[in-house]
């Protein structure tokens, strides 16, 4: 029987189009719950003696009582917008790295080595992609203004006006704010991401050796689990990238001398747990999430394979 490390890798049509829906399909899922992630670490609830920080359901609730449900999909447009060429570059660049690490004798990738390649397709994505997606989509998703109310204009009307505004007003690199909190947050992500799910996946291989590939919900349950260590793990990270991008330049001041600012008065002012604000909604945010990713993509990868005349199999099933 053949097993998936056996396959061959796939073209890079294939990782565009698999990991484009997959991606688009996490968005319109998960949107909502990273807006109220986004408010949540925006929020300077809790600061008064004797109050305490809104929580996730709170601030939910808030948004939808103001601004409307749909104030919950704000943003969703830079998102989309950033899914396929993200997924593309996350999932070639992570086969990539991955084969170059390789043993060249055997063709197989230790352990250690997979978490490097995806530490490298991490730093990958966030540079080509996710950092200025997530300041024009942070940039819209901090703006309170009531959707039902067409007198309240918002600064941006949406992801393109946002751009536009962003690079007259404050510059090109306004879009790079906060990138090397982004790489580091992107990279610890899909280091733990890839190396769990590929792990995983090869422990469940072991107990169901009559498989040639796993069903969905295996993929999704596998997913679910990788998914969630990454937010754990840098928490303090996005919190403070998050802030960081939502602000407007202060000229003279480096990004180290802001990501200290920003620090130091959280911990002043709002103490450690201000570093975990938001960390509810982004684990079901970003669990879910990559639960869906690896579902979908594994299956529409499959699909695209067995509608071709010689199928070829891709090496990250391994």
């Amino acid at each position: 029987m053949p097993r998936n490390g056996d396959k061959k890798p796939v073209g890079f049509a294939t990782h565009i189009t698999a990991g484009g829906i997959a991606g688009a399909m996490e968005a319109i899922c998960c949107q909502p719950l990273d807006t109220i992630k986004v408010r949540m670490q925006l929020s300077k609830s809790g600061m008064a003696p004797g109050t305490k920080p809104r929580g996730f359901l709170a601030t939910g609730v808030m948004i939808v009582k103001r601004e409307t449900p749909l104030a919950l999909y704000k943003g969703l447009g830079a998102v989309l917008s950033g899914i396929v060429p993200k997924m593309a570059i996350r999932f070639a660049s992570f086969e990539t790295y991955k084969e170059w690490l390789a043993d060249k004798s055997t063709g197989n990738t230790r352990v250690g080595n997979i978490f490097i390649a995806g530490l490298a397709a991490g730093t990958t994505e966030a540079v080509a992609v996710v950092c200025p997606m997530e300041v024009v989509k942070i940039r819209l998703q901090a703006q309170q203004h009531s959707l039902a109310d067409p007198l309240e204009a918002p600064r941006y009307r949406n992801a393109g006006h946002a751009v536009y505004t962003i690079i007259r007003e404050e510059g090109f690199s306004a879009l790079y704010r906060g990138v090397s909190l982004t790489a580091l947050r992107q990279a610890t992500n899909q280091g733990a991401n890839f190396t769990a799910y590929q792990e995983l996946k090869k422990l469940a291989h072991t107990y169901q050796p009559d498989l040639k590939d796993l069903p969905s919900y295996q993929h999704m349950i596998i997913g679910l689990i990788s998914g969630a260590m990454g937010p754990f793990s840098n928490a303090p990270i996005d919190t403070i990238k998050t802030r960081l991008q939502k602000a407007t330049y202060e000229p003279g001041t480096t990004a180290f001398e802001r990501i200290a600012a920003i620090a130091k008065d959280m911990w002043k002012q709002e103490g450690v747990r201000s570093f975990y604000k938001g960390i509810t909604p982004r684990v079901l945010r970003v669990a879910p999430g990559q639960a869906i990713v690896f579902a979908v993509y594994e299956k529409v990868r499959g699909i695209i394979e067995t509608m071709k005349v010689s199928p070829s199999q891709d090496r990250y099933s391994e």
